[in-house]
């Protein structure tokens, strides 16, 4: 938005700025350059101002360098001739004696984002990351992943990259974690910094002396450690012990995740962290951020899916506070689902029924169906309350009642009768789609336990040409058809118009198709309807057989503190779809091209031949040590046995690349050019099971042998295993010839 009257204050500054009495006076100088910062932020167009600004920034005063800083920072994309200009300036300003304005120097000479800047960046750069101040080495580091963004695909110089490691043992904790930061970036397509045994131990060593960010951001940086020994893996724990007791929730929860993922193959160990955990995140659920709320419930919903009731006895924490957002009170109604038992169930059931008055319509429905949710196993109490929340002739709470009936008939067929005895009037108090369609399911369905079901439908029938929703009709011609062969005295009447009107007078090509349909199954005989309509049930759509069962906590632990458990597994996988895959930080920290072309065509491969990988999901970040690898592998029997086709000599990197696309992993491999030779592989899916795999090659051009060996008999997913490798292995073998 342009500045009224910009033009002519333009004018005015200039004059100022070089007026030298206003020069020769320190704050009438600076109150001219604030001006000036002003104005910009007001929208008027000050470019034509920069040189007087490059200029001023020669000056003693550094708050004047920094108002000026700031300007030439902004204006530098509009002016990249003169933006160079200010570079001698900034450059003799990196020799000052005040560390503050070689640190602000710096930081301005990589904020110029203008062709050509890079050249006039490196000796600053590396001058700074020996500086005596920690503030210009912070400042320096940070500015070294500017550089390399600014130089786009060119090579990254390998004694930058020298030198920032070497800053890992910076007595300054700060530059430790811009180091770490900088390296990730600087070294993204090498697949960041690398985290060795020394590294490794240095920051758990320094992580005393981290603040909170830099605590949870190393923690980050350790799970890409993978300890060599049952002895070093409890040496860690003990040092990390600390961080589970910080009074900063990210701590707590990257604490948390590393004990998980390091303690994969100690359950109890576990266990035991999660029970830890319980206090902060019982603190984080009732905090003041909503967000923070938000997230931790999430996680404390993923932490039910493997300990039910590990929050049992504080189910008062997940009460509904009046004040809280609609989001939260839905998170909360689901946790408190999963936390109830005999003890507090007649507490947690009086809570969510005050919830089924309130006067926001989606958290009462939320509160009826949490209900309904609890009736699969409490049915006596929960059916009573839902069936007096019938008597309150609200229409949006009648609607969410009728649908609680609807999933707990199809699922506890016992309470049938209580539900049937319920529905008569519920009719009149219906009117969205949802409700609609739930009455007249339960009518079709159970027509012959309520008295009035058909009369019921018949006032459908009756007012089928005034309704909007056409999932409303195909549900009442099913229904019908349902009653008709219980009740046909009743029905047959009713049924021969609502078909008349579906098949003659529907718009809706859906509706007319369904009833079609009906009209040429019933010309098939009566028995004939009956083997369709009334053959076994089975409507997986519902959702509601899904995830009943525990799911161990290694399903989830490389997910614990990202944005899977907020998303949901299934929508985080469909964000992240389109997104690159993440490195692998077990590779070398160079990648040639070979290992480039691999992974992008084993994708695409994949892809291509697996489009449906539903019954085999390998989980990535889990890792064998060889010992692990070795006493598996003799502990098992050989599942499959096959030969594959080999052409040319053997690239391990290209095969190592592949095979960590589709996250197998290697455990041991011969150099290229070595005969016989050999690898050993390891994988696991999402259920626990390990596929252990030996790939032989005795000589150049001839057939390679693969033996897998499966730690749980299952067919289905050793096929869905052996084939991805067959595709990984050939395509490989074609990119090699």
């Amino acid at each position: 938005m342009p500045y009224l009257g910009g033009e002519e204050a333009v004018r005015e500054l200039r004059r100022a700025l070089a007026n030298p009495h206003v020069q020769a006076d320190r704050l009438r100088y600076r109150a001219a350059v604030l001006r000036v910062i002003r104005l910009m932020a007001q929208g008027a167009d000050v470019s034509g101002l920069f040189p007087e600004m490059v200029k001023a920034s020669a000056g003693a005063d550094v708050v004047q360098k920094k108002l000026v800083s700031l300007f030439v920072r902004a204006q530098a994309p509009r002016q990249p001739q003169l933006a160079l200009l200010a570079v001698n300036t900034l450059r003799k300003d990196c020799a000052h004696p005040s560390p503050a304005v070689r640190g602000l120097a710096l930081r301005s000479m990589c904020g110029l984002r203008v062709p050509g800047i890079q050249e006039y960046l490196q000796q600053p750069l590396l001058s700074g990351l020996r500086d005596r101040a920690s503030y210009v080495r912070r400042a320096a580091v940070l500015g070294c992943a500017k550089m390399v963004k600014l130089q786009g695909d060119c090579e990254v110089d390998g004694a930058l990259v020298n030198e920032l490691y070497s800053l890992l043992r910076d007595q300054d904790p700060i530059v430790v974690v811009n180091c770490l930061r900088a390296l990730e970036e600087i070294l993204k397509k090498e697949g960041g910094v690398v985290i060795n045994k020394p590294i490794a131990h240095h920051l758990l060593n320094r992580m005393a002396d981290l603040d909170q960010w830099g605590q949870s951001e190393v923690l980050t940086f350790l799970l890409r450690y993978r300890p060599r020994s049952e002895e070093e893996l409890f040496d860690i724990l003990n040092l990390l012990d600390g961080c589970l007791k910080s009074s900063s929730p990210s701590v707590v929860m990257a604490a948390t995740k590393l004990f998980l993922v390091l303690a994969r193959d100690y359950p109890h160990v576990q266990a035991d962290v999660l029970v830890r955990v319980k206090g902060p995140l019982l603190s984080a659920c009732t905090s003041e951020s909503r967000e923070l709320c938000f997230t931790a419930l999430c996680h404390v919903r993923q932490i039910l899916g493997s300990l039910p009731g590990h929050f049992s006895s504080h189910y008062k924490k997940f009460f509904c506070s009046y004040s809280e957002p609609h989001y939260i009170k839905c998170q909360k109604m689901e946790v408190l689902c999963e936390l109830v038992n005999d003890e507090n169930v007649q507490q947690v059931l009086e809570e969510l029924k005050s919830y089924c008055t309130d006067v926001s319509v989606e958290l009462a429905q939320g509160a009826i169906f949490a209900i309904g949710n609890i009736a699969r196993t409490y049915t006596d109490q929960c059916v009573g309350i839902l069936t007096e929340l019938l008597g309150l002739q609200q229409e949006h709470i009648t609607s969410a009642v009728v649908q609680a009936f609807r999933d707990l008939a199809w699922l506890c067929p016992q309470c049938t009768d209580a539900v049937c005895r319920a529905l008569p009037g519920c009719e009149d108090a219906i009117q969205d789609s949802e409700g609609k369609q739930a009455l007249i399911w339960l009518l079709g369905t159970h027509g012959e336990k309520v008295p009035n079901a058909p009369y019921v439908l018949e006032d459908f029938v009756e007012n089928v040409k005034m309704e909007m929703f056409p999932a409303v009709k195909m549900e009442l011609l099913t229904a019908l058809v349902r009653l008709f062969l219980a009740r046909p005295a009743e029905c047959q009447d009713m049924l021969g118009r609502l078909l008349y009107y579906c098949i003659e007078e529907e718009m809706d090509m859906a509706v007319r198709d369904r009833g079609l349909f009906y009209y040429r199954l019933l010309q098939s005989g009566v028995e004939e309807v009956k083997r369709v309509l009334c053959s076994p049930k089975s409507d997986p759509s519902l959702g509601l057989l899904e995830d009943q069962t525990e799911r161990p906590v290694n399903t989830w632990a490389s997910e614990f503190n990202t944005l899977a458990p907020v998303y949901g597994r299934e929508r985080w996988a469909l964000v992240t779809a389109h997104q690159t895959a993440e490195p692998s930080y077990a590779c070398s920290s160079h990648t040639d091209s070979r290992s480039k072309d691999t992974e992008s065509l084993i994708s695409k491969e994949v892809l291509e031949v697996h489009p449906d990988t539903s019954s085999l999901t390998l989980i990535p970040d889990v890792y064998l040590t060889a010992e692990q690898f070795q006493k598996t592998w003799l502990s098992l029997d050989t599942s499959c046995h096959l030969s594959l086709p080999w052409c040319g000599t053997v690239h391990p990197d290209a095969i190592q690349t592949a095979l960590q696309v589709v996250h197998i992993q290697t455990i041991a491999m011969s150099k290229a050019g070595v005969q016989p030779w050999k690898a050993y592989l390891s994988a696991q899916d999402d259920t626990g099971c390990l596929f252990l795999t030996e790939l032989l090659l005795e000589a150049a051009d001839s057939e390679m042998q693969v033996s897998v060996k499966q730690s749980e008999a299952k067919p289905e997913a050793l096929q869905t295993f052996i084939s991805v490798l067959r595709t990984v292995m050939g395509t490989v073998a074609g990119l090699g010839s």
